[in-house]
């Protein structure tokens, strides 16, 4: 099969390209930066529509996005070009040349306002300008295309970049005081294991919408309870906050677990959030 993959300069682009060139696929990995990736700015139709239309890819998997979540609070026009926007321009190119899409998106679309976990076609509701881009994204995507897979995750952490493990770790090496919000809680997912996923469910042809997480919830003092007691930590003190104590400028779903309802249905899980933290610190040489 041949494959585009945007963002593939990224942590879970450049998962997913590794994964699929072992697997034997044709691979195209394209970002706006970085180093042996074909060059693609999203967030211009024609270039990226020229792109696709030279590569003829089987299926399109576009994980790029702007993360940032208080850098889209601050520059929420930005946020929606690329999330938004960017995300239509992908998925018309794909449609152009006949491409099934496959959209990385956010639990952060719904609102946290429930307390139970949110299932594929719950009614979303964003809160803050990052989840907003990622709802605009979900719905051109599904406009353009019909041929498409949404696939929602949450609290996503990766080897090499900055992510809530590392900063934890880093913290508690250094000696420095923690303060952990307790009133935060979703799923805390492992990168590698979200491209194994989506490996498998890309070969499946039920598009749809679907929520790929590590199995389980937690609050984010839980996980960092969690992490200092799998790394030589545990005796690390922690002060319990409330997300009012840690101003931020976006406003985070208080409540944002998924539930695997349709992924599960085809015989694609992922294993439970602390085997998947004990896989990564493993990994990393900091399990003890």
């Amino acid at each position: 099969m041949k494959l585009l993959i945007t963002g593939a300069a990224g942590r879970l682009g450049s998962k997913l390209v590794e994964l699929l060139r072992s697997q034997g696929h044709s691979v195209t990995g394209a970002d706006i930066v970085g180093e042996g990736v074909t060059r693609i700015d999203i967030t211009n139709f024609a270039s990226t529509r020229a792109l696709v239309a030279d590569l003829k890819p089987d299926i399109v998997l576009h994980p790029a996005a702007w993360t940032d979540v208080d850098g889209c609070a601050r520059e929420p026009e930005k946020a929606i070009q690329i999330n938004g926007l960017g995300a239509q321009n992908v998925a018309l190119a794909a449609a152009a040349v006949g491409a099934p899409i496959l959209h990385v998106s956010s639990n952060e679309v719904f609102d946290g306002q429930r307390a139970q976990p949110y299932r594929e076609y719950d009614l979303t509701n964003p809160i803050n300008p990052y989840a907003y881009s990622k709802w605009y994204g979900e719905r051109a995507v599904q406009s353009v295309n019909p041929q498409h897979y949404i696939v929602r995750t949450a609290w996503l952490f990766a080897h090499g970049g900055k992510n809530f493990i590392q900063a934890i770790l880093n913290a508690a090496a250094a000696g420095k005081p923690l303060r952990v919000v307790s009133d935060e809680v979703a799923n805390p997912t492992y990168n590698d294991d979200l491209a194994e996923a989506i490996t498998r469910l890309i070969s499946t042809g039920r598009f749809g919408v679907y929520h790929l997480i590590n199995e389980g919830a937690c609050s984010r003092y839980d996980f960092a309870r969690y992490i200092l007691s799998k790394s030589g930590f545990a005796e690390t003190p922690v002060q319990k906050i409330t997300s009012t104590e840690w101003p931020r400028p976006s406003l985070p779903p208080a409540y944002s677990s998924l539930s695997n309802l349709a992924a599960r249905q085809i015989g694609i899980t992922l294993r439970p959030w602390q085997e998947a933290v004990d896989a990564f610190l493993a990994k990393e040489g900091r399990l003890v």
